[in-house]
């Protein structure tokens, strides 16, 4: 029988946060980038690099694996272009995959997580627990990433061991 729930930290990525410059488009930015920048509240990307929308004109920039070049590059790539800040250190993003993950992030989101709203590609930046958090869907596991602020860490992991009960984990 799979696993109902999975949960795991995930180590090694580079996050940035984009804020376009007055006047530049997504599609500027995402020619930059050599990947699509979304227009909403979503994410795109490859196994290199994903930017998910979480306002108008501010993306976070997402890199599976990080380097120490990693933000020198990208901040050169969006010259003129955008503001990057490498928020690599200050957050925790955590893989919640599983039948059991959407009932779960349901409990304490405040927003319409059900297949048919929220789907593989979705992203949105929303409070679960009381805690800020961005969360996208990778898959159709489905597989949920949710980044937070690295301190909230501790509290976000309470939430879900007194949250997964009560979903029949």
């Amino acid at each position: 029988m799979p696993e109902q729930l999975t949960i795991r930290e995930r180590t090694g990525f580079g996050l940035a946060t984009l804020m376009a410059r007055k006047g530049v488009d997504h599609l500027r930015l995402g020619e930059a980038l050599g990947v699509s920048a979304p227009t909403s509240c979503s994410f795109a990307g490859n196994d290199n690099l994903a930017l998910i929308g979480t306002g108008p004109g501010v993306w976070l920039a997402f890199s599976e694996q990080s380097d120490p070049e990693w933000i020198d590059d990208l901040s050169r790539r969006l010259s003129g272009i955008a503001s990057v800040s490498d928020q690599s250190g200050g957050y925790v993003i955590f893989r919640i995959s599983g039948p059991s993950a959407r009932p779960l992030l349901q409990r304490g989101a405040f927003i319409d997580l059900d297949a048919s709203a929220f789907f593989p590609g979705s992203a949105a930046t929303t409070m679960i627990a009381h805690i800020g958090v961005t969360l996208w869907q990778v898959d159709g596991t489905p597989a949920f990433d949710v980044a937070l602020f690295r301190s909230f860490a501790k509290s976000f992991r309470d939430w879900i061991d007194a949250t997964a009960p009560f979903i029949g984990f």
